[in-house]
């Protein structure tokens, strides 16, 4: 009997030899993004899901998981295993979830791995045709009116069209209502239809819509116009150059993810937002990649510790909550 039990003891031995032994990574990666598809944050998590699946020979999935303004999609990623395959695209919005909701207890910094930044991306004020508004002189005059009132779809709490939104109201001076969707595309889908007033968003979903003649851009967050939305002031230019808002697009993976695991998932990330594909469709977008010192690891844990002082005052002083 005893041989059977040493038998079996040096067979689980070797299968856990093996499973330490497997190259990662092994079978599919799946990337968590915590709003619906259609908006911003999703259409670039797809891009890079299917450039790192090509790049790690290996199929990377997005997975939405929606609710509570990223509340829901970041506790997923926590209670996941921190071996690599389990990942989370998100941008300068996943700073305000532990703001939103302090009784989660979820720190962005101390709860995840950073593996990498993707893109900068500025932010669109736009409008539905059937709105009648030309430029952000008559917006701002018509929200000042109060009739008829102004309606702004956003992505839901704690998400950037939110906090863009939120700091615009204030900075105009207008009174207008935040209608709170479950991620940015189905608002903007609403704004097309002309049941909303307008939206701002990220470049990425917008200059499209523009271009096809499907919504009115009335100006753009960059410091100059981009050379997609040529016909599309600057929020300065527009005459409110207070106005200056960029959103970062980045990578993170869960906490205490094994060094080893991380590294690949970084070099890959990096060969992927280096290459002159990458850069070429990005820009299409009307977006940036960032400078070489700014794509690792470590800047984007800088940028996290940023971003996490800096709004913390601006949620608190928008009354940004969950709601």
């Amino acid at each position: 009997m005893w041989k059977l039990f040493a038998r079996l003891a040096l067979s689980a031995l070797l299968v856990q030899s093996a499973m330490a032994a497997e190259p990662f990574p092994s079978r599919p990666i799946t990337i968590i993004v915590s709003v619906a598809p259609g908006g911003s944050l999703d259409a670039l998590a797809r891009l890079v899901a299917a450039q790192m699946s090509v790049d790690l020979k290996q199929s990377v999935i997005v997975e939405n998981t929606t609710g509570a303004g990223g509340l829901v999609g970041f506790q997923r990623l926590m209670k996941s295993e921190p071996n690599g395959y389990t990942l989370m695209f998100s941008n300068s919005s996943m700073v305000l979830i532990p703001l939103m909701f302090p009784k989660a207890g979820l720190d962005v910094v101390e709860d995840t791995t950073p593996i990498g930044h993707v893109a900068n991306v500025p932010m669109v004020l736009a409008v539905s045709n059937q709105s009648g508004i030309q430029d952000l002189a008559s917006l701002v005059t018509r929200m000042k009116s109060k009739e008829p009132a102004i309606n702004l779809g956003s992505g839901g709490p704690g998400t950037t069209s939110q906090l863009a939104e939120a700091v615009f109201l204030k900075m105009a001076g207008g009174q207008g209502q935040l209608v709170s969707y479950r991620g940015s595309g189905p608002a903007i889908a609403d704004v097309m239809a002309g049941n909303i007033d307008g939206i701002i968003d990220q470049t990425v979903t917008l200059t499209s819509l523009h271009q096809g003649k499907r919504v009115k851009a009335l100006a753009v967050s960059s410091l100059k116009r981009t050379a997609q939305l040529p016909d599309v002031p600057t929020f300065a230019e527009a005459g409110m150059p207070q106005f200056d808002m960029q959103i970062w697009n980045g990578l993170v993976a869960a906490k205490n993810t094994p060094p080893a695991i991380a590294e690949v998932l970084q070099k890959s990330l990096r060969r992927v937002v280096e290459s002159p594909e990458w850069r070429d469709r990005i820009a299409q977008l009307g977006a940036d990649v960032p400078p070489a010192a700014e794509l690792g690891p470590e800047a984007l844990r800088q940028t996290l510790m940023r971003d996490q002082k800096k709004l913390a005052g601006m949620a608190s002083e928008l009354n940004l909550q969950a709601r």
